[in-house]
């Protein structure tokens, strides 16, 4: 398992290092003057060369990529002062510390997308569970025709339509926002609970269908009709043999589908008016600052990447075969 896991980690690292390296040298590409912002009116040309000797933007772009990789490890020094690491440079727009400003929004992505990823992976499981163990019923024929509508469905739509019900129409829910779950944790529950319903139901419609011919399929192997013919409660096959083999094609896909739920949860923080890293992003594409816009690819990046090692490490607890290959 040790080995297993130090290959998925050495291979996360290089696409780290890849994302960032075409993230900066892209930015490079697009014609803009990143002083510019930091100059305001009546800027002169000396001005603009003085900004850019202060960010470092005088220097040949290799150098600038060195000097902000190194700067995550050891910090930098800037006009400013010195900026400790992990250092991931001042804003162009506010020259504000990125990281700080990544410290403030992250935790409102991370709620978000873990309590998602919470929502969708319970109910869309456990509504795929019971459909396969209803197979052909009305409930089974009811759940596949919700799914397929749910498939359908975008954020932004079910979002605003949640929104005006919910919230503004019948008031059974409260304004999205968040609030600190360390501080008030019925207050982060209630101001999150709309967003979490909305970010998953794309997710549940996809992970319903997919339980279920997952376990249609598993109840039809010979390893499974075995133990029904030893005389096995239902409940034990379908837990015990069953459930465990469906398990790895849904862990499988929920390691593919982490990125995604980042990208929904950029659609989702639009929304609702929720300040997180989806948001920080776009604003920084929007303002070309590319410090920000850097901090918050590697930070998503990374957190993409740590689960994604994770669900590895689940998938071969679960099948042997994959951490022996």
């Amino acid at each position: 398992m040790l080995r297993f896991l130090a290959r998925r980690s050495l291979g996360a690292l290089v696409i780290i290092l890849l994302i960032s390296a075409i993230t900066f040298f892209l930015f490079f590409a697009i014609p803009s003057q990143p002083a510019l912002m930091s100059c305001g009116k009546n800027c002169t040309p000396g001005a603009i060369a003085l900004i850019n000797k202060n960010l470092g933007l005088d220097q040949p772009v290799p150098v600038q990529y060195w000097h902000y990789m190194s700067g995550i490890f050891v910090g930098r020094d800037f006009s400013v002062g010195h900026c400790p690491a992990p250092c991931l440079g001042y804003s162009f727009s506010n020259q504000q510390p990125v990281w700080g400003t990544i410290v403030d929004r992250f935790p409102t992505t991370l709620s978000l997308t873990l309590g998602g990823a919470f929502v969708f992976l319970i109910v869309g499981v456990g509504i795929g569970m019971i459909a396969a163990a209803r197979r052909g019923t009305y409930i089974d024929k009811l759940f596949s025709s919700l799914s397929l509508i749910g498939n359908s469905l975008q954020i932004y739509f079910v979002g605003t339509l949640a929104l005006a019900f919910f919230v503004s129409g019948i008031g059974l829910l409260d304004e999205p926002a968040y609030h600190p779950f360390t501080e008030n944790p019925g207050k982060w529950f209630a101001g999150m609970l709309l967003p979490w319903l909305v970010l998953s139901i794309i997710f549940i419609a996809n992970y319903s269908r997919m339980t279920r011919s997952q376990m249609i399929e598993q109840l039809e192997e010979e390893h499974v009709r075995t133990a029904r013919a030893k005389g096995m409660s239902r409940s034990t096959v379908f837990f015990r043999y069953a459930w465990r083999g469906a398990l790895a094609p849904i862990v499988t896909i929920f390691g593919i589908d982490l990125g995604s739920l980042f990208g929904g949860a950029i659609i989702t923080e639009f929304t609702f008016n929720l300040h997180g890293l989806g948001r920080l992003a776009v604003d920084s594409v929007g303002q070309t600052d590319l410090p920000t816009l850097m901090g918050v690819m590697l930070v998503g990046c990374s957190a993409i990447v740590v689960a994604n090692i994770i669900v590895d490490a689940a998938y071969a607890y679960i099948d042997p075969r994959v951490r022996l290959s």
